[in-house]
């Protein structure tokens, strides 16, 4: 059942990204974060009620609770991060760098976790990394060390190293924790950094110009989200990171068919040819034992 709930994580995350790029067209990403966090947390606070799992606060230990802490923080650096790349960036360039997470996931799942690797499995890794590298063009590098329109590079570098703590805190936080209840009390974490970004930088008089329409969007990306995490904790929980996080990456198959439909954003010859890498490695290390 954990591979379903990692597929269902993809597949809800790639509905996200198509959502939030929606929504932060003319809204600061920051603001945007802080709003849709909310709509997560409600969310997932709705689901702990409804599994009971509430009354299992009193007997999470402290350390548990310092992890979740922590899982909750690296998410709201890389959602910070993720955003504000997506309303610079082309979506289908940003997505794809989010997703290298994969890669940095397994290998501190090895040291870590002691989640073992065999040669096929790195194999897979190595056609993932090189899946990656070819979705990223020479301008965009150049562009970036200009400090000009590659900004987004950066940010949705951020993004993936960011994710990938969030993935092994958030392996080591849940243990005896029911999953609904550990997304929940991360997402209390996140939604406490996204508004204390928007106090800090003094933009919190933008959340009452934001246009129906956008905050439409970001709610709806908020709910998107908080499925997504509800299938990606309960994956986490049953099933080993080292292979729920590649699963979960597959979400860019989804934004990747959204952004043509919506955005009208296509990929040349060779960012698809790194599409395919990254999808077969993905693929490969979900059907390796």
């Amino acid at each position: 059942m954990w591979l379903l709930y990692a597929a269902g994580s993809a597949f809800f995350a790639g509905v996200t990204s198509i959502l939030a790029k929606c929504g932060i067209r003319k809204t600061d990403s920051t603001v945007a974060t802080a709003v849709r966090t909310a709509v997560v947390l409600v969310f997932a606070w709705i689901m702990v009620l409804v599994t009971g799992s509430i009354g299992q606060l009193r007997k999470i230990r402290g350390s548990t609770y310092v992890f979740l802490i922590l899982s909750g923080a690296a998410t709201g650096a890389s959602w910070l991060c993720y955003f504000k790349a997506l309303q610079v960036g082309d979506i289908n360039k940003v997505v794809p760098i989010d997703k290298s997470s994969t890669v940095l996931t397994i290998l501190l799942a090895l040291i870590f976790l002691h989640e073992g690797i065999s040669f096929p499995k790195a194999l897979a890794v190595a056609v993932i990394a090189a899946g990656i590298l070819l979705m990223i063009e020479r301008k965009d590098v150049e562009e970036t060390k200009q400090e000009a329109k590659g900004s987004w590079l950066l940010y949705a570098a951020g993004s993936a190293f960011f994710a990938s703590l969030t993935a092994i805190l958030g392996k080591i936080g849940i243990q005896g924790v029911e999953s609904n209840l550990g997304t929940a009390i991360r997402t209390c974490v996140v939604l406490l950094m996204a508004w204390g970004m928007v106090f800090v930088t003094g933009k919190q008089k933008e959340v009452s110009q934001i246009g129906r329409k956008e905050l439409v969007f970001i709610c709806c990306s908020g709910i998107a989200t908080g499925a997504s995490w509800l299938c990606y904790y309960r994956a986490l929980q049953e099933g080993p990171a080292s292979i729920v996080a590649p699963v979960d990456r597959l979400s860019v198959l989804v934004t990747v068919a959204f952004s043509y439909l919506v955005f009208g954003e296509r990929l040349g010859r060779k960012q698809a040819g790194g599409l395919f890498l990254l999808t077969a490695g993905t693929v490969a290390m979900a059907l390796l034992p």
